[in-house]
C-alpha cells in the first residue's frame, strides 16, 4: 500500500472503513451505541492513542526503516506495557518484569549495531517506531484505568472515529487526495483485507481481551506479530536477512515471555 498511497491516507481510509463496518455489526447484534457522557472523553483519548497513534506513526516509521526492522522496534510495547502497567496500574513488577524491560531495550542495541552508522545520521525512523509502541502501551493503560459500561464492540466503533477525526484534517493539508492517483487493483485488495483483518476483527479481539486479562497478560498475544512480520518481509519484500534481527526478534520474544510465563507455584 505504501508504494502508491500516502502513510496516513492509509490509515484515514481504513479508520473510516473501519468505523463503517462496525457501525453495522453492531447495529445488527442491537448493542449500545451510544456512550455514556462521561466517558466520551476518555474514549476519545484512548482511540487516539491505541489506534491513531499506533497506526499513524507505523506508517511513517516503514518508510524510513526496513519493515522487520520496524515490526521488531514497534513489538518492544508488549514490554513497555508491562512497565506502564506497573506504575500506574499498580500490576506487579517484580525481577521478572525488570529483566523482561533491560532484555527488551538491550534487543533494540542488538538491532542498532546491524548499521549503527546509519541510525546516528538518520535516527528519525527508529523514534518514530518506539514512539508508536509508546502510543500503543498508553492506549492499553488509559483502557485499564475505568470500568467501561459501553459494549467492547461499540467502544471499538468510538475509537475509530476518533481518529479519523484527527487523521482527515492532516491528510486534507500534507496529503491531499485529489492529488494522488487512483491506486491499482492488487493494492485496493490489500487495503480491504487491512481493513477487514487488522482494523476491524483484529481490535475488537484485542478490546474484548483487554477487558478480560491484565494489560501484560494481554501483551502476550502480539508476539506472533513480529514473527509474521519479520519472516514475511524477508520472504516477500527482499529485506536481507542477519544475525542481529533474528537475535533482536528473539530477545523480544523472550523479554515479553519473561515477564509472562511464570511457574504455576508463582500464579
Amino acid at each position: 500500500m505504501l508504494t502508491e498511497i500516502e502513510p496516513l491516507t492509509i490509515r484515514a481510509v481504513a479508520f473510516t472503513l473501519a468505523a463503517l463496518g462496525l457501525t453495522a455489526i453492531v447495529r445488527a447484534k442491537g448493542l449500545a451505541m451510544r456512550p455514556p457522557r462521561d466517558a466520551v472523553w476518555p474514549i476519545f483519548i484512548a482511540g487516539f492513542f491505541l489506534v491513531f497513534g499506533f497506526n499513524a506513526m507505523t506508517s511513517l516509521g516503514q518508510i524510513l526503516v526496513e519493515t522487520s526492522k520496524a515490526a521488531i522496534i514497534a513489538y518492544t510495547m508488549p514490554a513497555v506495557t508491562a512497565g506502564l502497567a506497573a506504575g500506574f496500574l499498580g500490576e506487579r513488577f517484580d525481577k521478572r518484569v525488570a529483566i523482561a524491560l533491560a532484555v527488551g531495550m538491550a534487543a533494540l542495541v542488538v538491532l542498532a549495531s546491524e548499521n549503527f552508522s546509519a541510525i546516528v545520521r538518520e535516527p528519525l525512523g527508529p523514534v518514530i517506531m518506539l514512539l508508536a509502541a509508546l502510543s500503543w502501551s498508553i492506549g492499553n493503560v488509559l483502557l485499564k484505568t475505568r470500568t467501561w459500561t459501553l459494549p467492547a464492540l461499540s467502544q471499538a466503533v468510538w475509537y475509530f472515529v476518533a481518529s479519523g477525526l484527527v487523521c482527515w484534517p492532516i491528510v486534507f493539508v500534507f496529503e491531499p487526495p485529489w492529488q494522488q492517483a487512483l491506486p491499482s487493483a492488487a493494492v485496493m485488495a490489500t487495503m480491504a483485507f487491512h481493513v477487514l483483518g487488522p482494523m476491524i476483527v483484529c481490535y475488537v479481539l484485542w478490546t474484548v481481551l483487554l477487558a478480560r486479562l491484565p494489560a501484560t497478560i494481554a501483551a502476550i498475544s502480539t508476539l506472533i506479530a513480529p514473527v509474521v512480520a519479520v519472516g514475511s518481509a524477508m520472504a516477500l519484500l527482499g529485506d536481507p536477512p542477519s544475525w542481529q534481527k533474528y537475535t533482536a526478534l528473539a530477545m523480544i520474544v523472550a523479554s515479553v515471555a519473561v515477564t509472562l510465563i511464570r511457574p504455576s507455584k508463582e500464579t
